[in-house]
């Protein structure tokens, strides 16, 4: 079993190349997670020790995972769906 999680990110699907300079903190994206409970559980217990919202240690989480800079390139197959 599995437990729903929204948070909200910066980058936009239409986004070819997102750096983590370039995101602010005003603009949001509403997204789901399926995650497994325990996991949601620990997340949560440790947003509350680092006095942090949920959505705010995901983020810090990410941000330390992912790469400065990330180039998206599109396929051939997907331009031609767009069409």
């Amino acid at each position: 079993m599995y437990t729903a999680v929204r948070i909200y990110g910066t980058c936009t699907s239409t986004t070819t190349m997102c750096s983590m300079s370039s995101m602010t903190t005003t603009t949001k994206q509403r997204i789901t997670l399926f995650l497994h409970p325990k996991l949601t559980k620990y997340a949560r217990a440790q947003a509350v020790v680092e006095d942090l919202t949920l959505t705010a240690l995901v983020e810090k989480a990410l941000i330390n995972y992912l790469p400065k800079e990330t180039i998206i390139k599109k396929i051939d197959a997907i331009d031609e769906t767009l069409k």
